[in-house]
């Protein structure tokens, strides 16, 4: 069977894009999926998360042909869950690729020999359009899309529908919106729950039920290298993002 192949996009940053991407990946695991991650960002924020050597190859030495993904794989804390990790390396990816042939394909080429191996592969993608996000939309069949409750997020959603929408026409037929998660979300403030009702009312179909709460355990898990599920299994931010998994594994 192929993999499911998910990735998490925002161009904002601090929606919580790199916490739902380990936790995601967590909970299928858990449930007992075979689940890679791959770290995209420079910053390495989800590799750190669960633990991964910064060390070894990366998603870098992977995209440019250095070593194979098999080469790359690391185990994690969480049992059937695997990571490839990012480095700063990726920093200036984008510009390496730009007068190369095919840039927006390497992704794709890279990691078309191991879709075999996995029920999921669930990319962490950087904080931007550029060049590295483009490639994660050609390679993808879903784009799940993080989203905080303010209304600056709202004016960027507009940005990245756009581009994923001309990444379809143009370049990769088969990319979906999985959907778009709320995350950090105070369901006693009335901005947050004007947010909410207004994405719903403009993207019906597209919003997931699960929302994901303001959660102090959730800013813990990670300088412990480890996800919600093992830190915490019982906070609110892991009930959380159990219920997103459930929902996810049900759309796909």
């Amino acid at each position: 069977m192929v993999a499911k192949k998910i990735i998490l996009s925002n161009q904002k940053g601090g929606v919580g894009k790199t916490t739902t991407a380990v936790n995601l990946g967590a909970y299928l695991a858990q449930m007992g999926s075979r689940v890679l991650l791959i770290d995209l960002d420079s910053q390495g924020n989800l590799s750190s998360a669960v633990s991964a050597d910064m060390k070894l190859p990366s998603s870098y030495d992977v995209i440019i042909g250095r070593c194979t993904p098999e080469e790359a794989y690391q185990k994690t804390p969480v049992e059937n869950l695997h990571v490839i990790a990012g480095g700063i390396d990726l920093a200036g990816l984008s510009v390496e690729l730009v007068n190369e042939l095919a840039r927006e394909f390497f992704l794709k080429n890279a990691l078309a020999p191991i879709e075999q191996n996995w029920d999921y592969i669930i990319v962490d993608c950087p904080p931007s359009l550029g060049l590295v996000t483009i490639n994660a939309m050609c390679w993808t069949e879903y784009v799940i899309i993080p989203m905080q409750c303010e209304y600056f997020a709202m004016e960027g959603l507009n940005l990245l529908m756009r581009t994923i929408a001309n990444v379809k026409k143009q370049l990769n037929p088969h990319l979906e919106i999985l959907g778009i998660v709320f995350t950090m979300f105070a369901v006693r403030t009335r901005l947050a729950n004007d947010v909410v009702d207004d994405v719903t009312a403009y993207f019906p179909d597209k919003v997931f039920e699960t929302k994901i709460p303001r959660n102090v355990r959730l800013s813990e898990a990670p300088s412990h290298g480890l996800p919600i599920n093992l830190y915490d299994r019982t906070s609110a931010g892991a009930l959380g993002y159990e219920s997103l998994a459930e929902e996810v594994a049900a759309r796909v």
